[in-house]
């Protein structure tokens, strides 16, 4: 056995340790949330790879609810903050208060300095409010007068949005939408998983509870063995040739050219490769295959595609163009 296979096989071993308590927490979601399996595998790799979340879907698929059994189940701060059309800055992030007693102003820090934060409804806040958020989700901290206060570690934003009702809401500027290292759809569930919430749900009394199973020293060092994930140079040059082909897929020939009006920025190749390198983490493996990356695509890529009116007069979704890259991308 060659030195950079033990090194793995070592690897592997602290992955395997370091990510049990992650299965734990699955199980511990699961106590209250029915099914949501691709939604919870999306918001432990996001959590993994220290990136934050936009979650869509229609009212009663539980993205409040599964945000805050995540967040109950790891022993840190926690914030649900509900975004309205008079919202303003500082109820998000402070703002500075003068004390009569001492004739001097000191700051009231807002409900944003938290380690997760839910920012639930995000789209229904005006500008202000969405460049005041953008500040602490890019650079991980906050200005309060002439003052700048970083913000604790971990720092997650998991926003959700509904897709349906566009009244009294503002769309979330393209800049913003970027940051979001993932983007999760919640769907419908299934008729067994229906089932099985009316058995649970289904009464006046029910009271679920989450335990916390990890707290934030666990997050840091599974966070430093996702970075030591082994990652073969073909598989960077996959991804890479994933983000490319959204931009110029006639150069990479694939069939989507009109209906991509501008593609992946870099961020999506860094997110991608996190987010691939945190799925082999949660499988328990210590290097990355293909599948993994085929597994996380859609959730990093489809809220970074800019679909043209061609897209949208063929029906086509920013999941179908995902689903025509990885069909046509050959695999390493």
């Amino acid at each position: 056995m060659s030195t950079s296979q033990r090194d793995i096989v070592e690897l592997e071993r602290q992955v395997e340790a370091a990510s049990r308590p992650f299965r734990h927490l699955v199980d511990q979601i699961h106590r209250v949330i029915v099914g949501q399996d691709s939604l919870i595998d999306g918001l432990l790799c996001s959590l993994l790879m220290n990136g934050h979340v936009l979650i869509e879907g229609v009212p009663g698929l539980a993205k409040t609810m599964a945000v805050s059994c995540l967040a109950k189940g790891i022993n840190t701060g926690f914030r649900r903050i509900q975004f309205t059309p008079d919202l303003l800055p500082a109820d998000l992030i402070g703002t500075m208060i003068y004390r009569p007693n001492t004739g001097e102003f000191s700051v009231k820090q807002g409900p944003i300095f938290s380690n997760i934060i839910l920012a639930d409804e995000i789209n229904r806040a005006p500008a202000k409010v969405q460049s005041a958020l953008l500040e602490a989700m890019q650079e991980r901290q906050v200005t309060i007068g002439e003052t700048t206060f970083p913000l604790p570690d971990p720092f997650l934003v998991l926003a959700t949005q509904n897709p349906i009702e566009q009244e009294g809401t503002y769309p979330l500027p393209e800049a913003q939408v970027d940051r979001f290292a993932m983007k999760l759809i919640v769907k419908y569930p299934s008729a067994k998983e229906e089932r099985l919430i009316l058995d649970r749900m289904a009464t006046t009394q029910h009271k679920l509870t989450v335990d916390a199973v990890m707290g934030p020293d666990e997050i840091k060092s599974a966070r430093l063995l996702v970075d030591q994930i082994f990652m073969d140079d073909r598989m960077k040059d996959y991804i890479v040739d994933l983000v490319l082909s959204t931009r110029n897929p006639s150069k990479h020939k694939i069939p989507i050219e009109g209906l991509v009006q501008y593609g992946c920025s870099p961020r999506a190749t860094i997110a991608l490769t996190l987010a691939a390198k945190s799925k082999a983490f949660l499988d328990g493996r210590g290097y990355v295959v293909p599948q993994d990356v085929k597994d996380v695509a859609a959730d990093v890529l489809r809220h970074r595609l800019g679909l043209s009116y061609e897209a949208e007069a063929e029906e086509k979704s920013a999941d179908d163009i995902v689903q025509t890259l990885l069909d046509h991308v050959p695999v390493p």
